[in-house]
């Protein structure tokens, strides 16, 4: 990285970002009236309209000084659209019964890969900018390139995720204070353990950190009543062209814990038509309350982690606290992790053994021989 690299990045980032904004802008148009009305829609549309002028009129970048002011420029655009995907999720979801479950997939998986694919853009060139100047990010000795990790350790990534989940303050307690269990669910590693690779370090850790979240949950709820809390099995396989990751638990399966959802598909679907729990109280009332946040949502481990530090900061919760946060769920978790994983090309699927427990089997390329799945 040179001077001369890094203003050829920032202004590629200038002109590249107002044209996927300028598509998605054209595909809420493209929605039926009913659609781009109803709440956090209309919101969405504004904050791109506004993005998409404030990106036409920035003035090329000839400095690393003026670098420095495009990076603050688009570190604050960033935290605007923060509230997006709430915003986008509680829209489509009110939306439900206006569009065919196929034209509201394809329309949300559009907006959301295109969400993703402008962050990374951004975050890319703003971690690029940091490292020429000397305030690169702490990486635990993983090398990386912008947001890009070069060696990635599977394994850690899991152990860490794993790590938080159990330490998380959030489990239902009873009114001694106690956990209902004597333990909470283990994750045991096996297969490649030594495998590493290159990736989005973000984006692994979320899917990671969803796929197991979902797993101890259900694993917790079907055995809460059990002394014996059955481990969670991750394995690890590094094939030539890509990785994979298996997660196998002891939950009860899709019909066990979610009687509304038939189909594994189903959970990645933000129609009501396949998915009835989009429409629930609880679920439309999670959604606003994130899309009213300053902090919006922004799909990372690191912003779950800090929501549940600033919900109890010094304090374990009391039992019903507790309950009704571990129990309450806004439903992006998995579609979200999905589009993570095939935003390289990889895949996500699942397996449900109802009455036993979910495989949840994914692959991810190794980067280097893959494009984004997008359409600009």
């Amino acid at each position: 990285m040179n001077e001369e690299r890094l203003i050829k990045s920032a202004n590629y980032v200038r002109t590249e970002l107002p044209v996927r904004i300028a598509h998605r802008l054209r595909d809420l148009q493209a929605l039926p009236y009913v659609v781009v009305t109803q709440e956090g829609v209309a919101k969405v549309y504004e904050l791109y309209w506004s993005a998409f002028e404030k990106f036409r009129r920035y003035p090329p970048i000839t400095t690393i000084a003026e670098n420095e002011t495009f990076c603050d420029f688009v570190s604050t655009l960033l935290n605007e659209h923060a509230p997006v995907i709430p915003n986008l999720s509680l829209g489509l979801s009110l939306s439900s019964p206006y569009l065919p479950p196929d034209m509201l997939d394809s329309f949300m998986r559009r907006m959301l890969v295109s969400r993703i694919s402008r962050r990374v853009l951004a975050e890319h060139h703003i971690a690029l900018s940091e490292s020429f100047s000397g305030r690169g990010r702490v990486t635990n000795g993983e090398p990386h390139v912008g947001v890009i990790f070069t060696g990635l350790s599977v394994k850690r990534t899991v152990e860490h995720c794993a790590k938080l989940l159990r330490e998380s303050p959030l489990w239902p307690t009873n009114s001694s204070g106690h956990s209902n269990l004597p333990q909470r669910p283990e994750v045991q590693i096996d297969g490649h353990t030594n495998t590493s690779f290159a990736y989005i370090r973000e984006h692994l850790e979320y899917i990671i950190f969803e796929l197991l979240k979902n797993s101890m949950r259900a694993t917790y709820i079907k055995h809460q009543s059990e002394s014996y809390l059955p481990p969670i099995q991750v394995t690890i396989v590094a094939g030539e062209h890509d990785v994979g990751i298996r997660i196998s638990d002891q939950g009860g399966g899709l019909r066990g814990s979610r009687s509304q959802v038939f189909k594994p598909s189903d959970l990645l679907s933000f129609s009501h038509v396949r998915n009835a729990t989009r429409l629930e109280d609880s679920r439309l009332g999670a959604l606003r309350t994130a899309s009213l946040s300053e902090h919006g949502l922004r799909g990372t481990v690191d912003e779950q982690v800090g929501s549940w530090n600033k919900t109890i900061p010094q304090e374990s919760p009391t039992p019903d606290k507790a309950k009704q946060i571990f129990q309450s769920r806004i439903g992006i978790g998995l579609p979200m992790s999905y589009i993570y994983a095939t935003y390289f090309d990889g895949t996500l699927d699942l397996i449900s053994l109802d009455g036993w427990g979910t495989d949840v089997y994914l692959r991810l390329p190794k980067l280097g021989t893959n494009l984004e799945g997008i359409e600009v």
